[in-house]
């Protein structure tokens, strides 16, 4: 037996033998031998253990999810039902050899593999069966998650592009997933390493400031703590308190959308006090202590969150608050007890032990509430999956009936949203309601604690632009689906009308001229394109105006061939094959430029994208704005890469630097880039204030080895604290 399958199956037998939710290990052990009678030491083209990849998704479920015997065979045998191997077992077969369960959940299994899932695009059809199959039972979900987890960690193995394409698809779909299912850690895993591998500089430079900080934060975290610990031993809870800090993901985002430095971030890390206290004391206790903590430390009201009370949707409890600790730091405790924790830590399989082996009642809704919208033949699979997406991380607030039923919304839904939450009929009648005696309208934003009652109408009818501000997808759905018959009738009726002035203007009516249609005035669909030239949104003549103009523009495969010399357009594959447009600074007859947006250096993972007016444009793997180009337009997309050339141009690089200012760093910086690196500078911007300094520089670099040359140099400068590449 291969000595990393030996290995690795004795570390899951370890786990399992200690494992709460493993009763008999001897199943375990025979699914094991099982999988590797029919899989042996065979591999993968990547050069994986096949059997040891599965032993690593077994792990998975039985460690960092907490499931069962069942679950953890099914992790062990998922790869033999569909490898190329003599006397291949069937489903059936295992299901005999194992039981229903297995057998149920490795019948999921194979249907999600079948959909091929690792390369259909993001935004097929699929994906409803995908989540269909999933909602089905949520053990195929845990599995599901738990084998995605495992490949990302084996990432490395995989070509680039291969890489890059199951990093969107986790951060798309499977990590919020896991989130919605309670899975926190694994969620913010999963995202850790898209990032690693979509955006490597952002990754590595938050990554090395958490290594540089860390004894900073420890010897916070024990100053911070000892007061508390006194307290609580005094009154005597049993508890541990433990510092966890904030995943790498979870911070760049921070940076980036509140614009912020790594230094300003304040909530790297948050403490947690967990209890030890009997099912009917939970409550009072988390409350005793988040007294005896505020008591210690000032709070911020503003961030206090009680999930105790009213819990998270997917079950998960806790206190969190926002003190001011040591040092005029503000740090954020979460107060929970044993059980919460487990939850918060292994999320719905953690509901089944606390509940008799079934999930929580606000899980088992979400699941048929996603089977309920997917079923729906109207459905548009990318809206869905986009919502999904969007507002899987977004707080909840909480609304009550007249009666004092509670709904669960999203943060920003409105009143018409509540009012499709307690009915569909009551959504479409609804005309606005009455908050504290006051009227409201269907736009309000709803708060948290509002008891809202919904005035209705029978004239009143689901309008096209209540989508323009409703959040939630049930309310989205319905809309949709109720002004569908009447949309269908406008768009008849828009479309004859285009064929009818086409005809008299003797243009050709086909598919290239409705897709470009559809391209111009960003719309998704035909339909939408014939019902607003039926309401008069788009005027026919502007239509006419722009096919005339466009027919003296060549079509994107045209600009190609104009763009490519004969030899390299014979290389071309337009169907988005393995090969390359070879791209370096000494092509003559090639109209293509350095995307500005990333500045892309020789020696970065680039790719070229095709523009309509500007020939290809070349961007860095990492630009900022390379998914939704991949994402939208796929058949503009050209891989490429560098190729060595004897001749050298320079490449424009911005840095920026910031640290402390003794006066004369301004004059540091320009004698290192003049003197010490011969880089030609074009500009730098430094502002100084309060003894501290940020600046901009902007040089010419020969290639990526000579930036990072530059960037260790600055770094050496005295009162430099931190040096990094930036974008534009």
């Amino acid at each position: 037996m291969n000595r990393q399958i030996e290995s690795a199956w004795q570390k899951l037998k370890a786990i399992c033998e200690l494992s709460p939710s493993v009763d008999d290990i001897s199943e375990i052990e025979r699914a094991f031998q099982y999988a590797y009678n029919s899989l042996g030491d065979n591999v993968w083209p990547t050069g994986e253990v096949i059997v040891a990849h599965s032993i690593g998704v077994a792990q998975v479920v039985a460690e960092e999810v907490g499931l069962g015997v069942s679950s953890i065979v099914a992790g062990l045998l998922h790869n033999v039902t569909y490898e190329e191997i003599s006397n291949r077992p069937t489903v059936h077969d295992i299901e005999t050899e194992f039981g229903s369960v297995v057998g149920s959940i490795l019948g999921g299994m194979a249907k999600i593999n079948a959909l091929g899932t690792d390369t259909v695009d993001l935004h097929s059809e699929n994906y409803r069966k995908l989540l269909l199959t999933m909602a089905g039972d949520v053990r195929v979900i845990l599995v599901k998650i738990s084998d995605r987890m495992q490949v990302m960690r084996s990432l490395d193995i995989y070509p680039e592009a291969v890489r890059q394409k199951i990093s969107l698809e986790t951060a798309h779909l499977y990590a919020p997933l896991a989130h919605r299912l309670g899975l926190y850690y694994i969620n913010s895993e999963m995202l850790d390493l898209c990032l690693k591998y979509s955006n490597p500089d952002s990754y590595n430079y938050v990554s090395k400031r958490l290594e540089e900080s860390s004894e900073e934060r420890k010897n916070f975290v024990a100053e911070f703590v000892k007061p508390i610990e006194e307290k609580l031993k005094a009154r005597g809870f049993q508890f541990e308190m433990k510092a966890r800090t904030k995943a790498i993901n979870s911070i760049w985002k921070k940076m980036q959308n509140s614009k912020v430095s790594f230094d300003e971030v304040y909530d790297l890390f948050a403490i947690r006090v967990i209890l030890d206290s009997k099912p009917d004391l939970e409550k009072s206790d988390c409350w005793q202590v988040y007294s005896i903590v505020t008591d210690e430390y000032q709070s911020n009201p503003e961030r206090m969150r009680d999930w105790i009370t009213l819990p998270k949707s997917n079950g998960y409890e806790s206190l969190h608050a926002t003190v001011l600790g040591p040092h005029k730091k503000w740090v954020e405790i979460q107060i929970r007890t044993k059980r919460m924790d487990e939850i918060a830590e292994k999320g719905l399989a953690a509901h089944w032990k606390y509940k008799g082996g079934t999930a929580s009642a606000e899980m088992e809704n979400w699941l048929a509430n996603v089977r309920d919208i997917l079923e729906n033949p109207e459905l548009n699979v990318v809206d869905f999956i986009d919502d999904f997406n969007t507002n899987i991380y977004s707080d909840e607030i909480f609304v009550f009936t007249p009666k004092g039923d509670l709904k669960r919304l999203p943060a920003g839904a409105t009143l018409l949203d509540f009012a499709y939450e307690i009915h569909s009929e009551v959504g479409d009648h609804c005309v606005g309601g009455m908050l504290n005696g006051k009227k409201v309208t269907l736009r309000y934003k709803v708060k948290n604690g509002d008891q809202i009652s919904i005035d209705t109408s029978v004239k009143q009818k689901p309008k096209l632009d209540w989508l323009d501000f409703v959040k939630t997808t049930r309310a989205k759905t319905r809309i949709k689906s109720s002004v569908n018959e009447e949309r269908k009738i406008e768009a008849e009726n828009g479309k004859e009308i285009l064929l009818r002035k086409l005809k008299n203007w003797k243009i050709d009516y086909n598919d290239e001229l409705i897709r470009m249609l559809l391209k111009h005035y960003n719309l998704k669909l035909a339909q939408d394109l014939y019902f607003n030239i039926s309401v008069g949104k788009i005027d026919p003549l502007a239509i006419k105006e722009l096919v005339v103009e466009k027919e003296a523009e060549p079509t994107v495969r045209q600009k190609i061939e104009d763009v490519l010399p004969t030899d390299d357009l014979k290389e071309l594959s337009f169907s988005g094959g393995d090969d390359y447009l070879v791209i370096d600074n000494n092509l003559k007859n090639v109209n293509h430029k350095l995307a500005p947006c990333c500045n892309p250096i020789f020696g970065d993972q680039i790719f070229g994208f095709v523009t309509i007016k500007e020939g290809i444009k070349i961007h860095r793997r990492s630009c900022p704005n390379a998914k939704q180009l991949i994402e939208r337009y796929p058949y503009r997309v050209i891989p490429a890469r560098w190729r060595d050339s004897e001749k050298r141009s320079s490449f424009q690089a911005t840095i920026r630097v910031s640290g402390t200012d003794d006066g004369g760093i301004v004059t540091q910086i320009s004698h290192v880039i003049s003197k010490d690196v011969s880089v030609q500078m074009r500009s730098i911007n430094i502002d100084a204030e309060n003894g501290e300094f940020e600046g901009t520089l902007r040089v010419f670099v020969n290639n990526l080895e000579h930036l990072d040359f530059l960037l260790k140099k600055l770094q050496n400068i005295k009162g430099v604290i931190n040096v990094s590449r930036a974008d534009t």
